[in-house]
């Protein structure tokens, strides 16, 4: 029986992406992912909290694809962080929403991957800078998956390096762990 994965997209213009929009197409493409939109959804920046719950609830899996922003999530992920793994509802008397789900990160990067490493440009690895992510996954004792990632946006990829990508992304996302050495 395959898990039904909720893709949580948070780029502020898809339209301007060329990694995250044809990631985005590729998990579009598969049976049992929903590809939920969050700045589509809420252009105001208002968040249903309620239809959030139900959805992540609806899931067996739940990974959130961005690009890195200043070593950080987009802003209306980060709300959404806040907003909507409440007391109650992930944590807490009866907050057992994402007990024993799967939590995964699928990201972007503008720099290569060398510069995040200690003592080069950005200082920390990835897998640091995700850090609060994988604490989340740990508080809510949900599993973390491995992260998924393609670098360099700013050094000019090319449109087979973003297709390949695109084609582990799909892998990775149906739980073909060699995807991950793409």
């Amino acid at each position: 029986m395959s898990k039904k994965t909720l893709v949580v997209l948070a780029h502020p213009d898809l339209s301007k992406s060329k990694i995250n929009a044809a990631w985005a197409k590729a998990a579009g493409a598969l049976g049992d992912v929903t590809v939920h939109d969050l700045y589509r959804a809420y252009p105001d920046g208002k968040i249903d909290v309620a239809a959030e719950q139900a959805l992540v609830r609806a899931h067996d899996r739940v990974i959130f694809q961005f690009p890195m922003f200043w070593f950080s999530t987009p802003a209306l992920l980060k709300q959404w962080f806040d907003d909507v793994l409440a007391y109650g509802f992930v944590y807490g008397p009866g907050g057992d929403a994402l007990e024993g789900k799967a939590i995964g990160v699928a990201v972007s990067t503008g720099g290569k991957a060398d510069a995040y490493r200690a003592g080069a440009q950005n200082a920390w690895t990835i897998d640091e800078l995700l850090r609060p992510i994988q604490g989340i996954a740990r508080f809510v004792r949900a599993e973390y998956l491995p992260v998924f990632t393609l670098q360099g946006a700013m050094w000019g990829l090319s449109d087979d390096q973003i297709a390949a990508s695109a084609a582990a992304y799909a892998d990775w996302l149906v739980g073909r762990e060699e995807a991950l050495a793409a």
